[in-house]
């Protein structure tokens, strides 16, 4: 007998953590089975009751604008060191939606997507001038071999070079636009304003052959156009500004600007006609519009877009050559345009939403729905069936809001506290399983965010509702 209880207790515990495990991993599957998302199980730096960030050094992090302190306090960023960031998931969700926005775009006028290298050499560099002309901004390095290296803030050496190895285009191939989403690099001196203004950030940048300048301007015209048809389609307001050259280089510029009072560039607007621009393009005794005279007014803005027409200041050093119908050989007529990827998820941010919650462009919030079902051990406890059921009823009968739904999970948390949460990280539609949900249709609580409005709904209205929402 003495063996059999040692027995016994010596796998009493090991069946105990088995059972443990098998609880563990039915859970797992029930939760790849209904594949609902559910918020405990993000990987998500949850700062959203903390009033204050502290650096990796054990410092407080200065949070210098808007944008900066709910994106810190949202967990949508974490600091890795000055003016470089960690992008957790949902920021990494919302910045892979605001690429397709692009994309879509500039693939329909006939953009072609590539990638280039992020080390870029030096000699392509001193051959254009700029090695010298960036100044301490450019990151360089050198390798093993005492080979010189930037890492590129910017590419049109890089893109040059490429064209003019590949000999010379022929007019059938024109326009070229060529473009890349990547990582740059500037050594900023004082990195501030989180994304807005950083060592390492996203860049969208295009490049454009044309074999004349009458056919690279109209390139340009329709490079801008789509640049504004993707500050529309985001719900925007942006201003186009005249705006100066500075080391890209070329013969006309302009600035895409969100008004914002974080804004680190002065603008200069008409009141009574079109003009605008850049301060810096403008002379110092300027007072009034030099198109119509009328009244200037001055406004902040943030840079999220540039356009450059760059003629053949680039081609002619690298001997970048088109093939005109004609079939004689040119110089390229190029044509840069920018578009501030991580600046643009910040930007909007800092331009849209309230002082302590989140407001995303409809089409780039990271989730679409959060539903919150009731706190555990609460009266309405019975209703997290109901919510369970409704998030299962949304996913068969609106299939393209399957992987834009979480479910706030957290039930130890009270409803409030998980609707303050969800408030901060701007989910466009809130559903609440609260009392009404035990009512004859049952009733589900939905807010709309962005407008304020709360709506009380049966799980068809919310359909009805859910329906209408942009998706990519």
């Amino acid at each position: 007998m003495d063996g059999l209880f040692r027995t016994r207790n010596m796998l009493l515990p090991s069946l105990a953590v088995w059972c443990q495990k098998q609880q563990r991993c039915c859970r797992f599957y029930c939760n790849l089975q209904t594949k609902r998302k559910h918020v405990s199980q993000h990987f998500q730096s949850m700062n959203l009751r903390e009033e204050s960030m502290v650096s990796k050094e054990g410092k407080p992090v200065e949070m210098t604008c808007k944008s900066q302190r709910l994106m810190l306090l949202g967990g949508l960023i974490c600091p890795a060191s000055p003016g470089c960031y960690h992008y957790m998931p949902y920021a990494v969700r919302a910045m892979e939606k605001l690429i397709k926005v692009i994309d879509q775009e500039m693939q329909a006028i006939g953009g072609q997507k590539m990638n280039m290298p992020t080390l870029c050499s030096a000699k392509l560099w001193r051959d254009s001038g700029r090695w010298e002309l960036m100044g301490k901004e450019l990151l360089r390095m050198k390798d093993r071999h005492g080979q010189e290296y930037c890492l590129g803030p910017t590419h049109e050496e890089a893109i040059t070079d490429l064209i003019a190895s590949q000999g010379c285009l022929s007019y059938k191939q024109l326009p070229l636009l060529l473009y890349q989403v990547t990582r740059k690099f500037r050594d900023e001196p004082k990195p501030r304003f989180g994304l807005l203004r950083g060592r390492e950030f996203y860049m969208k940048d295009m490049y454009t052959f044309d074999a004349s300048k009458e056919a690279a301007l109209q390139t340009y015209e329709c490079v801008s156009n789509a640049y504004s048809n993707i500050f529309n389609n985001l719900g925007l307001q942006f201003i186009k500004v005249q705006a100066a050259t500075g080391s890209i280089g070329g013969t006309m510029s302009h600035e895409f600007q969100l008004p914002a009072e974080v804004g680190e560039d002065q603008l200069m607007m008409c009141a009574n006609c079109d003009f605008s621009a850049n301060v810096e393009t403008m002379n110092s005794n300027e007072m009034g519009c030099p198109v119509c005279k009328g009244k200037l007014i001055e406004s902040k803005g943030i840079e999220v877009g540039h356009t450059f027409f760059l003629g053949t200041k680039y081609s002619s050093v690298f001997n970048a050559t088109v093939h005109t119908a004609q079939n004689k050989p040119v110089l390229a007529e190029m044509g840069c345009y920018g578009l501030g990827v991580s600046r643009i998820l910040a930007a909007s941010i800092e331009v849209l939403s309230t002082e302590d919650a989140i407001r995303w462009p409809d089409l780039i919030a990271p989730y679409q729905v959060c539903l919150i079902p009731p706190k555990k051990g609460s009266n309405e406890e019975k209703g997290a069936i109901l919510l369970e059921e409704l998030y299962d009823f949304i996913s068969e009968t609106v299939p393209r809001l399957k992987n834009e739904m979480v479910l706030d999970d957290r039930t130890r948390l009270t409803i409030g506290k998980r609707l303050k949460d969800a408030n901060k990280l701007g989910y466009p539609y809130v559903i609440i399983g609260g009392k009404k949900v035990f009512d004859k249709p049952s009733l589900f609580e939905l807010h709309n965010q962005n407008t304020g409005e709360i709506l009380f709904l049966t799980k068809e209205a919310i359909i009805d509702l859910l329906s209408k929402v942009r998706t990519l």
